[in-house]
């Protein structure tokens, strides 16, 4: 990673090789950010930073390989970012394990639990003392529409996200008085290769209307910038999400192994 200085605001986008990521790192390009990219895989990551370099003229990427499931994984990325503050981060990387919970690998579900919560939080905290010192900064937290309820068949997914949603949300209280703000993005079904890599593409929710990352990450920069507590993205979702709030968790639970299952059952 280069370590150039330059005038312009840095953002630190994770999970930034594909869909919602992807496009948050391109809103903060067009918004004037130099942008950072991480995630793991060497390959796709500089085949998105290639892209967005020729679709964003005057962009400026910079790329760090990393897995963020590990310490040494987020340290490292820390590391890698310590000479240059942060104006934002999206924290956004996150995966998941679809399935009956009694038959789905234990080993994939901890390195989901790593990824999407410890790595979550561990970076978190080392961007925002970061952040709480120099007096400024702005962190955006995705977390999902299913994280205001049960999640059948995506068990530990649902779970995690309502971690993070419940995480963010505690912590921006906690900065009220300070000048970093904190936003939850709350994505409902998207456009992104997140059911491919869950084993998720036959089930209803998979074939049915998806939302264009691109939509997502505009309406999760605009929440960003307003320094606004959550945006749930769409129009829909935000019906849903308002359902929600009113509906049992026992129906919603089973409106969510519907969406879960394949048609076949």
């Amino acid at each position: 990673m280069s370590t150039a200085q330059s005038a312009r605001p840095l953002a630190l986008v994770t999970g930034a090789s594909s869909g919602i990521g992807l496009e948050l790192a391109r809103q903060f390009a067009l918004n004037g950010h130099d942008v950072v990219m991480a995630a793991d895989g060497h390959d796709k990551l500089e085949d998105a930073r290639t892209r967005l370099a020729s679709e964003v003229p005057g962009g400026r990427f910079e790329t760090v390989v990393v897995d963020l499931s590990s310490r040494e994984g987020v340290s490292r990325l820390h590391d890698a970012l310590r000479s240059r503050p942060l104006a934002a981060l999206a924290a956004n990387a996150g995966g998941g394990v679809a399935g009956r919970f009694s038959e789905t690998d234990l080993d994939e579900e901890l390195a989901a639990i790593q990824l999407n919560v410890s790595g979550q939080v561990h970076l978190v905290k080392l961007v925002l003392r970061d952040m709480l010192a120099r007096g400024e900064g702005r962190i955006l937290i995705t977390s999902s529409l299913v994280s205001l309820s049960p999640g059948p068949f995506m068990a530990i997914y649902a779970a995690t996200k309502a971690f993070l949603r419940s995480f963010g949300l505690a912590i921006r209280n906690e900065l009220r008085d300070d000048p970093v703000t904190v936003t939850i993005l709350m994505p409902g079904a998207t456009d992104t290769d997140f059911f491919e890599s869950a084993d998720m593409e036959d089930t209803n929710i998979a074939q049915g209307d998806k939302d264009d990352p691109s939509d997502v990450a505009k309406e999760a920069y605009a929440a960003l910038m307003k320094g606004s507590a959550q945006v749930v993205s769409g129009t829909a979702n935000k019906l849903r999400a308002a359902a929600a709030r009113i509906t049992p968790d026992i129906a919603l639970a089973q409106i969510n192994r519907d969406q879960a299952r394949s048609d076949g059952g």
